[in-house]
């Protein structure tokens, strides 16, 4: 986390405060570094949304969302909005996208933490 909010352009002061949550971050776009302007701005989920999202994620069936693909790789990618991905493996790639969002979300929904979410 500390390497994020370095990116994110935290000063230094304030990251050891932070990290062990004696000091709460509002980061507000006009804090970050990260953002270009072009996108929607860095947006922070409260611990109960990001709690939601921990939620909605377990509740989500991959076997039933894949069963919605084309079965040609191409054309489950473009479906997808992937392009061509270098093995084929659309599906394998989902579940791996899926399972890492819900341990990343599921964690911080069990230690109560925020999180700050933007496109770059």
């Amino acid at each position: 986390m500390a390497l994020t909010q370095q990116f994110a352009g935290v000063a230094p002061e304030h990251r050891e405060r932070l990290r062990t949550g004696a000091e709460e971050w509002d980061p507000g776009a006009e804090n970050l570094r990260v953002y270009d302007g072009f996108t929607d701005p860095p947006r922070l989920l409260r611990p109960t949304a990001v709690a939601d999202i921990a939620r909605a994620l377990d509740a989500l069936d991959p076997g039933a969302l894949l069963a919605e693909l084309p079965d040609s790789p191409d054309e489950a990618s473009a479906v997808c909005g992937l392009g061509p991905l270098s093995d084929g493996d659309v599906r394998g790639h989902l579940v791996e996208h899926l399972t890492a969002m819900r341990e990343f979300y599921g964690e911080a929904a069990i230690h109560g933490q925020c999180v700050v979410t933007w496109i770059d």
